[in-house]
């Protein structure tokens, strides 16, 4: 292993009830871990559901998945990323199983979540929202260009890879009629990746602010019509089913944002049947997602306004007054992690 001074390292632990900031020792790291700085976290919507009592989570833990950081130690190996910026994939799998094999990785039988790991196992620095966070061996990494800031590098690690995978479920997207549903931080991404790809971009949501925000990001309002692709970030009920009524001949309804349980949607077979329609589900995603998610903003670093999407960071001691819905006109709240004194 690379030589770092043996020591403690602070992190903003939920504890069921609230959040504790402690001193958590780093561990010797096994062969192919890597010790990461964490330099920007981003507070990614599942966060918040947990604090709020909409989510179960594992607790005492540190939430966090959606982050950026430097790499300052690696276990016995190749050590060729020390000192590079990286995003790190959510889930960790072990590349065995039939899931595995198969190619769904993120739903590998024995997967590991980032953020999502209860402190009291032999992986306790599993959080984003921590100085340290420890990647044991297989965990996806992209290194990310220096040009790109760390408020446009960290949503990669969630957001962005995941509209990916929709997207890549949803199929060529050249000259088609997309309908993007809630115009969060998924729906604005999956918005800029349809206009990209060639699609007619039409969002939907409940908030009118973030509506026409969305059209920085390529998407117009929305008229009703017909369409080819629906997209789904909202995950309410009423919202799929409405989604799914509006397909066209051939059309493909994709559902992401479905991870609780809610009312059930009616499904007509013979609708299905004639209209040729295709229903798919995602969640998480595949290592090659993390990968173009760090492109694409590369890509279109200069064509939309990302940084304007996250909020300032605030120190680590203070992630607590955050954790709640971002204000109109940001989709993402931030904290720093490196952050001293009586800086917010």
């Amino acid at each position: 292993m690379d030589q770092v001074a043996v020591g403690l390292t602070q992190a903003a632990v939920w504890t069921g009830s609230g959040i504790e900031m402690r001193d958590i020792e780093i561990p010797t790291l096994d062969s192919g871990d890597l010790l990461v700085r964490v330099d920007l976290a981003t507070v990614c919507g599942s966060d918040l559901h947990t604090v709020s009592g909409r989510r179960s989570g594992a607790y005492p833990s540190i939430l966090g998945h959606e982050a950026v950081g430097t790499v300052i130690a690696v276990g016995d190996g190749i050590d060729d990323l020390v000192g590079k910026r990286v995003v790190w994939s959510v889930t960790v799998a072990c590349g065995r199983c039939s899931r595995c094999v198969s190619g769904f990785t993120a739903k590998c039988v024995d997967v590991r979540k980032i953020g999502h790991e209860p402190a009291t196992n032999d992986w306790v620095l599993s959080g984003s929202y921590a100085q340290h966070i420890v990647l044991p061996h297989g965990t996806a990494v992209v290194t990310v260009p220096d040009s790109m800031p760390d408020v446009v590098a960290a949503p990669a690690a969630c957001a962005t890879a995941t509209v990916m995978a929709v997207m890549e479920a949803a199929g060529d997207l050249v000259g088609k009629r997309v309908l993007v549903v809630g115009a969060g931080m998924l729906g604005v991404t999956a918005a800029a990746v349809a206009t990209e790809s060639g699609a007619s971009v039409r969002i939907v949501d409940r908030d009118a602010v973030r509506q026409e925000h969305a059209r920085a990001f390529g998407a117009d309002g929305d008229d009703g019509g017909s369409v080819d692709i629906a997209v789904d970030f909202s995950g309410a009920s009423s919202a799929v089913q409405a989604a799914l009524g509006r397909l066209d001949i051939g059309g493909r309804l994709v559902l992401a944002g479905s991870v609780a349980p809610g009312p059930a949607v009616a499904v007509d077979p013979e609708a299905i049947v004639r209209k040729w329609l295709t229903i798919k589900g995602v969640h998480n995603y595949e290592p090659r997602h993390l990968a173009q998610a760090v492109a694409f903003l590369d890509d279109t670093g200069d064509t939309y306004p990302w940084s304007e999407l996250v909020e300032p960071p605030v120190r680590l001691d203070l992630l607590n007054t955050v954790m709640r819905p971002a204000p109109p006109g940001v989709l993402r709240s931030s904290v720093d992690p490196r952050k001293r004194g009586d800086s917010a």
